[in-house]
């Protein structure tokens, strides 16, 4: 496939292929998985490549890439395997703008799209980033996070009375990157502290990232063990943070 290629493109080729196969659909994240794939590395004989007891999403030239949509905890033998050897980048999708298309499972029949009112960001990838936090430091490491619009189907088979409630996830389709960051060391993450904050808890952080308190705490548990950020005083049960600006 052309390097040049949209990942809009690329998904249309993804899906066209899956048509072909007979696929009845692709729960899970395969999808998204697929056309991520290939926008990193459009050329697929790079794919699926055996290494070290594993199996690495692409190689080519001494590096690794591995696209994960969830679970970074799954990761970690990888990671043990591959890092002493080769550089690795795990690259990150994360929706930024949603249109959600409901199915219903009987007939099929599909609601018009209509825009999801939640907001991703980048500071999502903190979560995963929890699960791996002792390699994060690790030279051979990096971590790409690719901000993309997305269509998400979901099935009416929900418990509620608009089927809603409960419901699952059918497929996700990458439309639109709108924003690709590379972290290769410490300082790349100060891309993740807004940067409106200058001296912060965890709420303030919160609500700048985008991020629930409790995500937000993770957050900064990861940036703080990377010495990205300092807790500089503490007022009651909460930490007061600032940017560490040599690192």
């Amino acid at each position: 496939m052309d390097r040049a290629a949209s990942i809009n493109q690329i998904a249309k080729e993804i899906l066209s292929r899956q048509h072909e196969n007979h696929g009845i659909g692709t729960l899970g994240e395969k999808t998204v998985h697929a056309v991520v794939k290939i926008y990193v590395e459009p050329d697929e004989d790079y794919h699926e490549v055996p290494l070290e007891g594993y199996v690495a999403d692409i190689y080519r030239e001494g590096k690794i890439f591995e696209v994960q949509t969830a679970n970074f905890n799954t990761m970690r033998n990888k990671l043990r395997a591959f890092l002493p050897l080769y550089q690795v980048t795990i690259v990150y999708p994360v929706p930024a703008t949603k249109w959600l298309i409901w199915i219903d499972p009987e007939t099929g029949e599909e609601t018009d799209r209509r825009k999801s009112p939640k907001k991703g960001t980048p500071q999502a990838v903190f979560r995963e980033l929890y699960r791996i936090k002792p390699f994060l430091t690790d030279p051979n490491l990096s971590i790409r996070i690719l901000l993309l619009d997305m269509e998400e189907y979901r099935l009416l088979d929900g418990w509620s009375r608009d089927r809603k409630k409960g419901s699952h996830r059918y497929d996700r389709i990458p439309i639109e990157v709108k924003e690709d960051l590379l972290l290769t060391c410490p300082a790349d993450y100060r891309m993740l502290v807004p940067v409106e904050l200058e001296r912060f808890d965890s709420k303030q952080y919160a609500k700048a990232a985008g991020l629930t308190v409790n995500r937000a705490q993770t957050a900064l548990k990861v940036l703080y063990d990377l010495g990205v950020v300092d807790r500089v005083a503490k007022e009651g049960n909460k930490y007061i943070y600032e940017v560490v600006e040599e690192l």
